[in-house]
């Protein structure tokens, strides 16, 4: 009887990862067995996968070692990054360095990249066109996801491509707000262009797809997205959920990169980038090709319909 390969997940307690973790355990063909690899294997999160099905190992992006001995015996790996948690490109890259290291050294035999595009090929660091943060970046948490890309290409890759998430308007301070009139507005810098988004759950099914593609998945650049919708059109879907109008809000990119929250500038520049850069973003998130992996994969109202209540709306 064949061994069931066993498909390592980095950031299985996070969005990406743990969708990919959930998704293979409910996989009815088991084609993997699932190693979720977390910092910290003893929280309830972890023990929360362990009693799923998973196997749990200790690993850390910043220790080489650690994910040398965590992959062991491994045959896929999905590899992911948390620029967030410490909002800084080049530690990510050197993370990613060290997943790639790792990889090579125990024999992964394929890899999926969480990555996204790299702006300064569009958009060089002394183009005046936006604004270089940190002597040498335009959107740092894409640029340095992309700029890693090259350490992956020793490696059997599949580069994924993700999208908004739209569990941003229940984790990262992205709910529609009340202004001083009473109403909710919902800000989305990008006027009337359209955003790709995804629910994260989404995102681990489809790469889920991906390694079950195997050597077909080699080299291509994957990207998801289960609806692409404008600012005005997101507002409209929010205010069919939660009862109320809902009002799309504007800004300059100057003045959202003004905000007072750790990350604003970086942010700014992105929604300028898919703002300027709209048709080549959007082109590479077909909704299409994505059901083509996921045939279930969730538009926006959809998503609503499910985490509506989770979405904080002050009082």
């Amino acid at each position: 009887m064949s061994r069931q390969p066993v498909l390592a997940v980095l950031g299985a307690t996070g969005a990406q990862g743990g969708g990919l973790v959930r998704a293979a355990l409910r996989d009815p063909a088991q084609t993997f067995r699932v190693r979720a690899i977390t910092r910290r294997p003893d929280t309830p999160a972890a023990q929360s996968l362990r009693a799923l099905g998973a196997d749990i190992a200790a690993g850390d992006a910043d220790d080489v070692e650690s994910l040398r001995t965590a992959l062991a015996g491994a045959d896929a790996l999905f590899a992911v990054t948390d620029f967030w948690s410490h909002q800084s490109p080049e530690r990510e890259i050197l993370q990613a360095a060290n997943i790639a290291d790792a990889a090579c050294r125990v024999g992964i035999s394929h890899v999926v990249w969480s990555t996204l595009e790299d702006t300064r090929l569009l958009i060089p660091p002394d183009s005046p066109r936006f604004p270089t943060l940190g002597h040498r970046w335009k959107v740092p948490h894409f640029d340095a996801k992309g700029e890693a890309d090259a350490l992956f290409a020793r490696l059997p890759t599949t580069y994924l491509h993700t999208s908004f998430f739209w569990d941003n308007l229940i984790h990262f301070g992205m709910a529609p707000t009340r202004g001083s009139d009473g109403r909710l507005g919902f800000l989305l810098p990008m006027g009337t262009r359209a955003l790709p988004g995804i629910a994260a759950e989404d995102i681990g099914v489809c790469a889920l797809a991906l390694f079950k593609l195997g050597e077909k998945a080699f080299g291509r650049h994957v990207g998801i997205a289960g609806e692409h919708l404008s600012g005005p059109q997101m507002a409209m879907a929010l205010s069919g959920v939660l009862g109320e109008p809902v009002r799309h809000l504007d800004m300059p990119h100057e003045a959202y990169a003004a905000l007072p929250f750790p990350g604003a500038a970086d942010l700014a520049n992105m929604f300028a980038y898919k703002h300027d850069f709209n048709g080549l973003f959007r082109a590479l998130r077909s909704v299409t090709e994505t059901r083509e992996l996921h045939p279930g994969v969730q538009d926006f109202k959809t998503w609503l319909n499910r985490h509506a209540p989770r979405i904080p709306l002050a009082a």
